[in-house]
Order: C-alpha cells, then structure tokens, then sequence
C-alpha cells in the first residue's frame, strides 16, 4: 500500500468510511421500512430509488469525464452527509411516513449518481497503469471491509438502541469521509481541451457500448443476472430474517456475512482463482456458485445456514467482479471510462428497479424462502449462457497490457463520435 503513495491511501479511507456509512443507513432504513411498512412498502421503496437512479445516472455520467473526481466524490458526499441529517431528524422526531422518506432518499440517489463513476475510476488517475491491478483489488477490499464491518456495526446499534441511533452514526461517518474525498489531489486529471456538448457525449457512450459486441451482450446478460440477484441480496434479506423470527442482529449478521466473503474474495480467492483456473473459468465457477448459495437461502431453515450462505455469496460476487473489472476498466480508452462505468451502473440499477418488483409481484404468491429458490436456479441458467457470449472467452484470456486500450484498437469506430 505504501509504494501507491498517499493519495490512494486517502482515497482508501474514504471508500471505507462511505461504504460503511452507507451500509449503516441502508440496513437501518430497511429495517425501519419493513418494520412499519412490511413488504408492500418495502418492495415500492426499492423500485422508487432504482427507477431515481436509473434516470439519474446516465443524465449525470459525463461529469466524471468532465470535472476532477476528487471534486465530484467531495461534493456527493457533502450532500449525502446533508440529507443524511435530514433523515435522522426524521426519525427521532416524526412517525415514519413512507412518502416523506422517498424524497429524501432520492436526493441520496442522485448524490450516489454523481459519484459511483467517478469512484470506479478515479483509480487509474491515481496510480500508475502496472500498479492498477493491485490498487484495484486492495480498493475492493476497502470497499468489503466497508460492506463488512457497517451490517454488524449496523445490526448492534439497532438491536440496542434502535433506527434513530444507526441513523445518527450514519451522519458522523458520512462527515469523515467527506473530509478525507476533499484531501484527495486531482491525480492525472486533464480538463477537456473544449467544451463539449452534454447530449452527444452521453449518447456517444451508450452507442460505443453497443457497437462493441463483448460489451452489449455482457451487458445484456448482467441485466438479467441482476434481475435476480439485486433483490436476493436487498429487499429480501430483512423478510427472510424475520420469517425465521430472528432478531435485527441477525439481519446485521447476514450482510456482515455478504461482504466478509467479498473481502476475503477481493484479497484471497480473486487472484488464487484466477491464477489457478483462468480468468474465464474463475469467473462462470463464481456465476454458478452465487445460484447455488442464493438457492440454499430458500432451502435451509437452520439460523446458522443464513449467515454462511451470504458469506459463499459474497466470496463468489468479489470473484466474479474482479475477474472482469480490471479488464474493462483497461480496455476502454481513458475519456470513456466514466462514460462506461455509468452505463454499466445504469443497467444495474434498472435491473434494480425491475427485481423488486417482480419479487413483491412473487411475494403476494409465494413465500420468500420459495423466492430465494427460484431466484437461485434463474441465476444457475443464466451462468450458462455466459460461455455463449460472443469474445467473452477471448476477452477475459488477454494479459493486461494487452487488455489496455483494446477496445480502442479493436473497435475504434466505436470512439469517433466522443472525440
């Protein structure tokens, strides 16, 4: 950590501290929502933030490629620590009204908009290219270190002094990292030459994704897996716990669970799997293993089993993320990059709008232990269809100075309308 110099080591420190606040506030907002409001309320909250985030993101995906990142995390984080404020207020001093926190976790979403491209690639500024692979695996782990410590820490505070107190500390971590994102130099950061316009660059992104086959069907193909896979790790895990009528510390044990397996992924098991089998087999043996683990959420009714099933999840999550993400982060030519990572996150998060509302359809019909089942082999059957991709294979078998700038080689027709 020390030979990629100090404004990485800062960085580090605020993706800690913003995963964990936001893990914090996510675990405490889930549980106040199903708490008060149940499954209907649950399922309307999710797909309203994924409906903002989806409109948000792409609308907002050229300012990483505009402005210095270190400006745009400082400012995204200033707001979340505003409303944050906002939220906690709420909480300590009016019932809960599902239709006031809406608006308010919206405002969140936009913020997050703002940030996450420039979080995914504010790297590659930051450290040089032969150093990236690493700074790259050891930001995933601050991220899962994140992930892991804010369910428990979250989980504790509510089982002790309830969703006021969670959502307070929420506000005190947001406040640090937002010092730390400030501190951070603007890295290799180089303004645009001239102004461009906001339209055709947006546009020029998404129409590049397409044009490059790997990236429109890998594209399409995360769309589905996300289907299942966003809702089995969100909405779902508070009603599985309180089907089992466990406690909110179990809810905190389940997502500690989750981002335990990534971190030990991110640290461990990526560079073992990838080393030992290849990028393309570590990577459809993980797609497989997280139906497998989600499938036996639904199977198993051992308090115990809960736990251990997310921590299989989240190892085979870490794996499958960085097998590809340091391959496509390379391969995109460097004013793109923002550009595509914003339209990565967009399909996500449509996905996010749609997988909870065909879990709250399933959940009028169906128990949510059945869900977690049926969700589990959905994710199964669409692991094999990743060998069909066309050039997936091919892609993931590139060493990494040949992966740099590939895109840009391989298809440079899909870059002249951004240029």
């Amino acid at each position: 950590m020390a030979a990629l110099g100090k404004p990485f080591r800062l960085l580090l420190v605020s993706e800690v501290l913003t995963v964990l606040s936001m893990l914090v506030g996510h675990i405490a907002v889930m549980w106040w929502v199903a708490e008060q409001g149940g499954a209907k309320d649950l399922a309307i909250y999710g797909v309203m933030m994924s409906v903002t985030i989806f409109v948000a993101m792409p609308l907002l995906s050229p300012l990483s490629d505009r402005y210095p990142k270190r400006i745009l995390l400082g400012c995204g984080l200033t707001v979340l620590t505003v409303e944050t404020l906002l939220l906690s207020l709420l909480a300590q001093f009016w019932p809960y009204q599902l239709w006031v926190l809406i608006p308010l976790e919206m405002v969140a979403v936009v913020a997050i908009a703002v940030m996450q491209p420039a979080v995914m690639t504010i790297t590659a500024e930051l450290v040089r290219s032969e150093q990236l692979a690493d700074a790259l695996s050891l930001q995933k782990s601050a991220q899962s270190l994140g992930r892991m410590l804010g369910p428990a820490l979250s989980g504790l505070v509510l089982a002790w002094s309830g969703v006021q107190a969670a959502l307070w500390l929420h506000v005190a971590m947001f406040a640090v990292a937002t010092w730390a994102a400030f501190r951070i130099p603007t890295g290799s950061y180089q303004a645009p030459t001239r102004q461009r316009h906001w339209g055709r660059e947006l546009f020029a992104g998404l129409r590049a994704k397409w044009v490059i086959p790997v990236e429109r069907y890998w594209t399409g193909l995360a769309f589905l897996t996300m289907l299942f896979f966003g809702p089995a790790i969100g909405i779902l895990i508070p009603l599985r716990v309180q089907s089992l009528s466990l406690s909110p510390a179990w809810l905190g044990a389940c997502e500690a669970a989750l981002s335990a397996g990534m971190l030990l992924g991110a640290l461990v098991v990526a560079r073992w799997a990838t080393q030992r089998f290849g990028r393309y087999r570590a990577a459809v043996g993980a797609l497989m293993g997280e139906g497998l683990a989600l499938g036996m959420i639904g199977v198993l009714d051992v308090r115990i089993a809960l736990p251990l099933c997310f921590f299989a999840t989240g190892l085979c999550l870490s794996v499958v993320q960085l097998v590809g993400q340091t391959h496509r982060l390379l391969a995109v030519p460097e004013d793109f990059r923002g550009r595509f990572s914003s339209s990565n996150l967009m399909v996500i998060h449509l996905a996010g709008t749609l997988g909870p509302a065909m879990a709250g359809l399933l959940l009028l019909q169906h128990g949510v232990a059945e869900i977690y089942l049926v969700f589990g082999a959905g994710l199964l059957l669409l692991a094999a269809c990743y060998p069909l991709l066309p050039g997936y294979r091919a892609f993931l078998s590139l060493d990494h100075d040949t992966a740099r700038n590939w895109y840009g080689r391989q298809y440079p027709q899909a870059f002249e309308a951004g240029k």
